[in-house]
């Protein structure tokens, strides 16, 4: 299923910093960066729950929002984009 994460994580003080750090990078290996904060990721149940579980430990609640969008497995007529970057097929072949 395509699940859309955005998080905003305050960057008040290093360990906002750090936090944001870590948050991106644990979204760029599940899915694809799309704006800034926001990543489209393909997921299954069990990957979903891991990283949503990876996820709500790094952030502090207090301070950072996160939130995931499910979009489902039928999410094509789901998602427009308009302007210019260049999209990506969420499911295409990864060249390496």
């Amino acid at each position: 299923m395509l699940v859309l994460i955005t998080y905003d994580v305050s960057t008040q003080n290093a360990a906002g910093k750090t936090r944001l750090r870590k948050v991106a990078k644990e979204c760029v290996n599940y899915g694809q960066r799309v704006q800034n904060s926001v990543f489209e990721c393909i997921l299954d149940a069990s990957q979903l729950l891991q990283l949503k579980n990876k996820l709500t430990a790094l952030i502090n609640d207090k301070e950072d929002s996160l939130r995931f969008y499910y979009l489902g497995n039928h999410y094509e007529t789901k998602v427009e984009h308009f302007g210019c970057k260049t999209t990506y097929e969420a499911e295409g072949f990864l060249m390496i």
